[in-house]
C-alpha cells in the first residue's frame, strides 16, 4: 500500500473508503451511530491498527477542511439578525461553561499532579469541545435548530474565540515555566492580526461576494460556481489561520454573511458533498490518531484521565446548563459536549513546543481526549435512557395530547387565525397546534384554545391526532418547515389529507410533487382580490374585473402545471405570448364538489368578511 513517493495514493484513498462503507453502517445498524463507525474505522486502518495509512496527521490536516465546511453551512442557516440574537448565549453561556469546566478540569488535572501551569493548560483544552462531533450528532438528530441545538451552537462559538486568548496564555506561560521561545510574538500582536482577519472576511463577504458571484452565474458555468463557493470557504478559513484564529470561525462567519445572498442555496448545494466526505475523513483520521502503545503503557492513568476528565467536565456543562434549562436538557448537553475536541491537539501541542508539556505527557492527554471523543456516542445513548419522558414543561400551557379532532392547524400565525374563523362558525371540530408561546398566550386572551407542540416532530404529531384526523392544515409561515410535516404526513399518515399554505411559487411546485391535496400562496388570492378592485376603480365594469382577474387565474393554473411537468421554458413562453392552451387538469382538489355545499361555504366565508368590515 505503500506510495513510492512518501505520500498518499490509490490504495490509501480505496482504503479510507471501504473502511467507512463498511464500519458506519455497521455501527448505525447497532444504534452506536456513524461517528463512532468512523472512529473505530480509523484505528483499525491506522498506523496502530493494520498500518494501512502510515501518515495519520497528513490524513488529518486534509480532514479538517470537512469541519470547516460544516460550519460554512451552519452559517448559511444563521442570518445576522438571528445570531445576534443569541448574543447572550455565546457571550454568556459560552463563556461561563469554558471558564468553570477549565476550573474544575485544572483541579482534576492538578490532583494528578501536574504542575499548576501545565494544569491548567491541560484543563483549557479538555474544556473546549469538539465541534465536528457535537455538530455531526446534533444534524443527526435533527436538532441543531431547535432552541436546545442554537444554545449549544452558541456555546461552541465561544469555544472557537477561546482559542486565540489560550494560544496567548500558552506564550505566556512558556515565557516564564517553560522553554523560552526566541523572539515571542508581543500579545497585542496577536491579537492585532486576529482582528485584522476578521475585519477582512467581512468587509469582503458584505461588499464583495455578491457582486462577484452574479458575474461568475452571468459569465461563468456551473463549474465555476462551484469553484467560487470552494474559493468562499477555503479563503475565509485561510484569512483567519493567518490571524491565528480557528479555520472554522472563518468559514462560519463567511457563511453567516452570505445566508441573505441570492445564491445561498446554490451555495449550500455546491459545498454539501464535499462537507460530508470531508468530515467523515476527520473522524476517521482522527481514529488513526489513537496511540495504542501509549494506551497500553498508561493505560491506569490514561483511563483515570479519562473518568476524571469526562466526569468533571459533565459537571460543570450540566450545572451551567440548568441556569436556563430543566434537567432533560441539561443531561442531554452534558452527555453531547462531555469531551475534549480538535482543539486540544492545537493547544498540547503549542504547550508541548514551550516546554510546558514532556513527550509523554503530551501523548497520554492526547490519548485522554481522544478516547473522550470516541465515547461521545455511548454518552448520548446513556442520556437518552435516563432523561425525563416529558421535556416539554410549559407553566400555564397545555401540551398537545391525545387530541382527537377532525381538523388539526399546525402553526397559528396571521394566516391560520383568519383559516379557523370559518371552520369555528360552522362548528367544525379543530384543534390547534404551535410552538410560539407567547403567541398561544395572546391567542388565548381572545378565546382561542390552542396547544403547544412542534409539528415538525413525528412524536408531536402523533400526540395531536394526526393519525385520526379527517384534515390537516399546514399553515407555518416557513417553506422548509411545511415541507417537513409533509413529508412526515405522508410518510406516517398517508390516507390524511393535506391543505398547504405556500410560501411562494418554487414553494408550490414542491407541495404539488409532494402530493398534497390543496395548497395556495399566501399572498396570491388576496393579490388578485385587491387587483380586481383596482380595476373597478379605473372604470371597468364589475363582470369585465372579474373576467379578467379569472383569466389571470386561470393562465397561472397554466403556467404552474406546465412547470411542475417540467416544462419551465414553455411557462415562461405562454407568460411572454399571453397565449391560451387547452385548460389542463386541474392540480389542486377541491374537498367540496357540490354546487350546494360549495354555495354553503361561500356563505360562511362572506359572512367572515361581514364581520370583519364590521369590526374594522
Amino acid at each position: 500500500m505503500a506510495d513510492p513517493t512518501g505520500g498518499m495514493g490509490l490504495g490509501h484513498a480505496v482504503a479510507l473508503l471501504a473502511a467507512a462503507v463498511v464500519a458506519v453502517p455497521l455501527f448505525k445498524r447497532f444504534g452506536l451511530g456513524a461517528v463512532l463507525g468512523y472512529l473505530a474505522a480509523g484505528l483499525i486502518i491506522g498506523p496502530f491498527g493494520f498500518r494501512l495509512i502510515q501518515d495519520a496527521e497528513a490524513v488529518l490536516h486534509v480532514a479538517e477542511l470537512g469541519v470547516v465546511m460544516f460550519l460554512f453551512i451552519i452559517g448559511l442557516e444563521m442570518r445576522p439578525a438571528r445570531l445576534w440574537s443569541l448574543r447572550k448565549e455565546i457571550f454568556g453561556l459560552g463563556f461561563l461553561q469554558v471558564m468553570t469546566c477549565g476550573a474544575l478540569l485544572t483541579g482534576a488535572a492538578l490532583l494528578a499532579g501536574l504542575a499548576a501551569p501545565a494544569a491548567i493548560i491541560a484543563g483549557a483544552g479538555f474544556a473546549l469541545s469538539s465541534t465536528a462531533i457535537v455538530m455531526q450528532l446534533l444534524e443527526e438528530r435533527n436538532e441543531q435548530s431547535d432552541a436546545p441545538g442554537q444554545r449549544v451552537v452558541s456555546i461552541l462559538l465561544f469555544e472557537d474565540l477561546s482559542i486565540v486568548p489560550l494560544l496567548a496564555l500558552v506564550a505566556v506561560f512558556g515565557g516564564m515555566f517553560g522553554t523560552a521561545i526566541e523572539n515571542p510574538q508581543p500579545i497585542w500582536l496577536t491579537i492585532g492580526f486576529a482582528v485584522a482577519a476578521v475585519a477582512a472576511v467581512y468587509v469582503i463577504g458584505r461588499w464583495l461576494l455578491n457582486p462577484a458571484f452574479r458575474l461568475l452565474a452571468r459569465y461563468g458555468g456551473r463549474e465555476v460556481m462551484t469553484a467560487g463557493a470552494l474559493l468562499v470557504v477555503l479563503g475565509a478559513a485561510w484569512a483567519m489561520d493567518l490571524g491565528g484564529l480557528s479555520m472554522a470561525m472563518g468559514a462560519f462567519l463567511a457563511g453567516v454573511l452570505l445566508s441573505e445572498s441570492t445564491f445561498r442555496h446554490q451555495l449550500e448545494a455546491d459545498v454539501e458533498p464535499f462537507r460530508g466526505i470531508l468530515l467523515g475523513l476527520f473522524f476517521l483520521s482522527v481514529g488513526m490518531s489513537l496511540d495504542l502503545g501509549v494506551v497500553v503503557r498508561d493505560w491506569p492513568m490514561i483511563l483515570g484521565g479519562v473518568a476524571a476528565f469526562m466526569f468533571a467536565k459533565m459537571a460543570g456543562v450540566y450545572a451551567i446548563a440548568r441556569i436556563k434549562s430543566g434537567h432533560g436538557e441539561a443531561l442531554k448537553r452534558a452527555a453531547l459536549m462531555g469531551e475534549g475536541g480538535e482543539f486540544a491537539f492545537v493547544l498540547y501541542g503549542a504547550a508541548l513546543a514551550a516546554g510546558l508539556f514532556d513527550a509523554r505527557t503530551a501523548a497520554i492527554l492526547s490519548a485522554v481526549v481522544i478516547l473522550s471523543m470516541a465515547l461521545t456516542p455511548v454518552r448520548m445513548l446513556l442520556a437518552d435512557r435516563f432523561k425525563p419522558k416529558d421535556v416539554v414543561s410549559l407553566e400555564g400551557i397545555d401540551k398537545a395530547v391525545g387530541l382527537r379532532e377532525r381538523v388539526l392547524i399546525i402553526g397559528f400565525g396571521r394566516f391560520a387565525q383568519v383559516v379557523a374563523q370559518p371552520l369555528l362558525a360552522r362548528d367544525v371540530d379543530v384543534s390547534i397546534v404551535d410552538i410560539d408561546v407567547e403567541m398561544i398566550q395572546a391567542a388565548g386572551n381572545f378565546g382561542f384554545k390552542v396547544y403547544y407542540g412542534d409539528g415538525a416532530r413525528l412524536d408531536v404529531l402523533r400526540a395531536s391526532g394526526a393519525g385520526s384526523a379527517e384534515t390537516i392544515l399546514v399553515c407555518v409561515d416557513k417553506p422548509e418547515t411545511a415541507d417537513r410535516i409533509v413529508e412526515l404526513v405522508k410518510a406516517e399518515f398517508p390516507l390524511t389529507k393535506l391543505f398547504v399554505r405556500a410560501y411562494d411559487r418554487g414553494h408550490s411546485i414542491r407541495l404539488i410533487k409532494a402530493g398534497v391535496e390543496f395548497h395556495i400562496r399566501e399572498t396570491f388570492e388576496s393579490a388578485l382580490v385587491f387587483g380586481e378592485h383596482v380595476l373597478k376603480d379605473l372604470g371597468f365594469s364589475e363582470d369585465e374585473a372579474h373576467e379578467t382577474i379569472e383569466d389571470v387565474r386561470r393562465r397561472d393554473d397554466e403556467r404552474l402545471t406546465l412547470q411542475v411537468a417540467g416544462g419551465l421554458q414553455a411557462g415562461r413562453s405562454l407568460w411572454r405570448n399571453n397565449t391560451t392552451t387547452p385548460q389542463p387538469a386541474p392540480y389542486v382538489k377541491p374537498r367540496r364538489e357540490s354546487q350546494a355545499l360549495n354555495e354553503e361555504a361561500a356563505e360562511v366565508l362572506d359572512d367572515e368578511h361581514d364581520g370583519d368590515r364590521e369590526r374594522v
